[in-house]
C-alpha cells in the first residue's frame, strides 16, 4: 500500500452535493485530508485535471459467490470504477449447506440453473469445507483474494436446504425444521452477512417453484424475528413481474408480514419499468404507498438497464422461463452432437413449434421475432444482423424451426440476441431520485453468455448524465455510491469524506464509454477445457482504489487484489438462544 495525493480534480462526493475542486489524501487506506491546494508529503501524486474524484461505484445486485472463485480478477469491474460488490442475492448464497450430499448437489444446481454458470467450476474450485454460513465467511477468506470488497447476504433457499434436504422443495417445514433454519440465520447474521435474501419468483428447468415458494408464513415470521434482533441487517426478495405476474400478490403477503418489524427491505420489481408489466405496475404503486404509509422501510430496487437476453443453447435459462421447456431440453444436453442432433430431429421440431405458439408467454423473446437478432455467428455462415422475422419469412419457416436452422448452419455455438425490453425512462429516473431505492442492479458474475451486469454503471454516466443530460453528475454518483453504502449500512464508506475508506475512482467523463460486448473463452467447463462468457473492455477509469490500493490504472488491471469481506454496521440485541427460550 503506498500513500497519494489526487490533486486538481473535481471532487463529487457521493451524498449528491454540488461537485467542488478539491485534491484528495489517501493515507493507509484511509482518506486523511480532502481540501483545496494540498501539499504534497512524499506521497506519490495522481494528476486528475479534468476529471472527477468519487467514491467507488458499488455494484448492488452480483451473483460472484461462486464466480470469483475462478475468476479472481472479477473481469471487467475494475475499469469500470466499481469497489464493492453485494453477493449472494435473490435467495441464492453458496451458504449454509446441508451435511449430506444431495441436498449440496441441489444448491450447486440452483446456482447453475438461475445464473446460467456451469456446474464443473462449482465442484473444481470451491472446497466445500463448511457447512454454517460462518464457516464460509472463514473458507473466503481464507481462500479467495479479489479487486473489489464484497458484502454477502444468507439466501433463504439455501437455509431452507441446509435445515430440510431436499425435501425443502416439496413441502412446508415442521416446527423443528423451521428452528433450525432460525440457528442458521442467526449464525450468519452474526458472522456479519447483510441479511437475508429471498426469492418469491423463480421456476426451475423442471418448472420446480423454488423452495421458498413453498414457505408459509409461519416460517417467515420465525425468521423476521431473528432478524429484528439485528438492528438495520436487511431482507433482500425478488418478486415476480416478469413471468407469471404474481408481484401484486407477493407485495400483499410481504405488508402483512413486515408490517410493524423494524427491517429494511429491498424488494426487486416492486416497481416495474418494462412496458409490458403496465398492467401490474398501478396495484404495486399502491402496495408500496401502503407500506410504506405503515412505516415498512421498503427500498424497491431497480435496474437502469432494461435487460437484454442473449439465446445461447450452450447455458441459457431464457427458454425455461419463458415457459418453452422443450427447446430447454437442447440447453440441458451434454454435447454439441447431442444438441445438433435434436435441432435436426423432426419430432423435436414439431414439439417446439408447438412450444413457441401454445406455452410461450407473450411478452417473452420467443413470441417476438422481430426483436431477435441474428449477429453472433461461430463460424460465419449466416447471414448476420437480420432479425430471425426476416430470415424466417425469406424461408417461409416457422420462427422455432428458422431459428433451429440459423443454429445448425451457424454452429451451435451461435447466439441470438434480444433487443432490448422498451423501458419506462421518466420512471427510472423517478426510481433514480427516489430517496429509497436501491440502483445500479446489474447481475454482473450471473448469465455468463447473456452479458447481464459488467460495464451497465457506465451508462449512468454516458446516456444519463453526459448524453441526456437528464441526471446530473452528483445524482448518477449518489445512485451508485453514498444512496447504496447507506442502505447496506456500509458505513465507512461510499462517501468521499476524511476518515472514510479509499475506495475512490477517477475519470474524465468525455472519455468513459459502455463498451461492446465480446467474447473471452476463459470459463473454466471442469473437465479440463473452457468455455466462454461475454465480457467488455474497461470504461475506462484513469484510477480505481479499493482500500487505498490501485486496482485499475494506465488503461489496466494492476493484479493487485485488496478487496476484503464487508460487514454491516449493526449488533445484534441479546442472545438469540436466550431468545429462543
Amino acid at each position: 500500500m503506498e500513500d497519494i495525493l489526487i490533486r486538481n480534480g473535481t471532487v463529487v462526493d457521493g451524498t449528491g452535493a454540488p461537485a467542488y475542486a478539491a485534491d484528495v489524501r489517501v493515507t493507509g487506506g484511509m482518506i486523511a485530508e480532502v481540501g483545496p491546494s494540498l501539499e504534497p508529503r512524499g506521497e506519490r501524486v495522481v494528476d486528475a485535471a479534468g476529471c472527477y474524484v468519487t467514491p467507488g461505484f458499488i455494484e448492488s445486485h452480483t451473483h460472484y459467490d461462486g464466480t470469483m472463485w475462478w475468476q479472481p480478477d472479477l473481469d471487467p469491474l475494475p475499469g469500470y470504477g466499481a469497489t464493492t460488490m453485494i453477493l449472494g442475492n435473490c435467495g441464492f448464497s453458496t451458504a449454509p449447506l446441508h451435511r449430506y450430499m444431495p441436498a449440496q448437489k441441489e444448491m450447486i444446481g440452483i446456482f447453475s440453473f438461475f445464473e446460467d454458470i456451469p456446474e464443473g467450476p462449482f465442484l473444481q474450485h470451491l472446497p466445500w469445507d463448511w457447512n454454517t454460513w460462518s464457516e464460509y465467511r472463514a473458507s473466503v477468506e481464507r481462500n479467495v483474494t479479489v479487486p473489489l470488497n464484497y458484502a454477502a447476504y444468507v439466501g433463504h433457499i439455501a437455509i431452507r436446504l441446509a435445515a430440510m434436504g431436499v425435501e425443502a422443495w416439496d413441502r412446508e417445514a415442521t416446527p423443528e425444521e423451521i428452528a433450525r433454519m432460525c440457528e442458521l440465520l442467526d449464525d450468519a447474521l452474526a458472522a456479519g452477512a447483510l441479511g437475508m435474501s429471498d426469492n418469491l419468483h423463480d421456476h426451475d428447468g423442471q418448472d420446480r417453484p423454488v423452495p421458498t415458494l413453498k414457505a408459509n408464513d409461519a416460517e417467515f415470521a420465525a425468521l423476521f424475528d431473528v432478524m429484528e434482533r439485528y438492528p438495520n441487517c436487511c431482507y433482500q426478495v425478488i418478486v415476480d413481474t416478469f413471468m407469471r405476474m404474481t408481484g401484486p400478490a407477493d407485495l400483499e403477503r410481504l405488508a402483512k408480514l413486515l408490517g410493524g418489524r423494524k427491517i429494511r427491505v429491498q424488494i426487486a420489481g416492486a416497481v416495474p419499468t418494462l412496458d409490458f408489466q403496465k398492467a401490474i405496475l398501478p396495484a404495486m404503486q399502491e402496495s408500496l404507498r401502503t407500506m410504506r404509509e405503515s412505516d415498512v422501510d421498503i427500498w424497491p430496487g431497480f435496474a437502469h438497464v432494461s435487460p437484454t437476453n442473449v439465446l445461447s443453447i450452450v447455458k441459457s435459462l431464457i427458454f425455461a422461463q419463458s415457459n418453452d421447456y422443450v427447446w430447454h431440453e437442447v440447453v440441458m444436453a451434454e454435447d454439441h452432437g447431442e444438441k445438433a442432433r435434436l435441432l435436426a430431429d423432426l419430432d423435436w421440431r414439431a414439439r417446439a413449434r408447438k412450444s413457441w405458439d401454445e406455452n410461450a408467454w407473450d411478452h417473452s423473446p420467443l413470441k417476438n421475432p422481430q426483436a431477435l437478432n441474428l449477429i453472433d455467428s461461430e463460424n460465419g455462415t449466416g447471414p448476420v444482423n437480420v432479425t430471425l422475422k426476416a430470415y424466417a419469412d425469406e424461408r417461409g419457416l416457422h420462427r422455432s424451426d428458422a431459428m433451429a436452422e440459423w443454429i445448425l448452419a451457424n454452429g451451435t455455438r451461435s447466439t441470438v440476441h434480444m433487443a432490448p425490453f422498451p423501458k419506462d425512462e421518466a420512471l427510472t429516473i423517478e426510481l433514480m431520485r427516489d430517496p429509497k431505492t436501491v440502483g445500479n442492479i446489474s447481475d454482473a458474475g450471473a448469465h455468463l453468455q447473456m452479458l447481464c451486469g459488467g460495464g451497465e454503471n457506465a451508462l449512468l454516466l454516458t446516456q444519463y448524465v453526459r448524453e441526456e443530460g437528464s441526471l446530473s453528475i452528483e445524482e448518477a454518483v449518489h445512485v451508485m455510491t453514498g444512496k447504496l453504502a447507506g442502505h447496506f449500512n456500509l458505513n465507512d464508506r461510499g462517501v468521499i469524506a476524511q476518515g472514510k475508506r479509499a475506495d475512490i475512482a477517477v475519470f474524465d467523463l468525455a472519455e468513459v464509454e459502455r463498451r461492446e460486448m465480446e467474447k473471452a473463452h476463459d470459463v473454466p467447463d471442469g473437465r479440463g477445457g473452457h468455455s466462454w462468457r461475454f465480457t467488455r473492455k474497461a470504461m475506462p477509469t484513469r484510477l480505481t482504489l479499493v482500500n487505498g490500493v490501485p486496482t485499475f490504472e494506465n488503461g489496466a488491471y494492476t493484479g493487485a487484489k485488496p478487496g476484503q469481506f464487508l460487514s454491516p454496521a449493526i449488533q445484534p440485541l441479546g442472545n438469540f438462544a436466550e431468545a429462543a427460550e
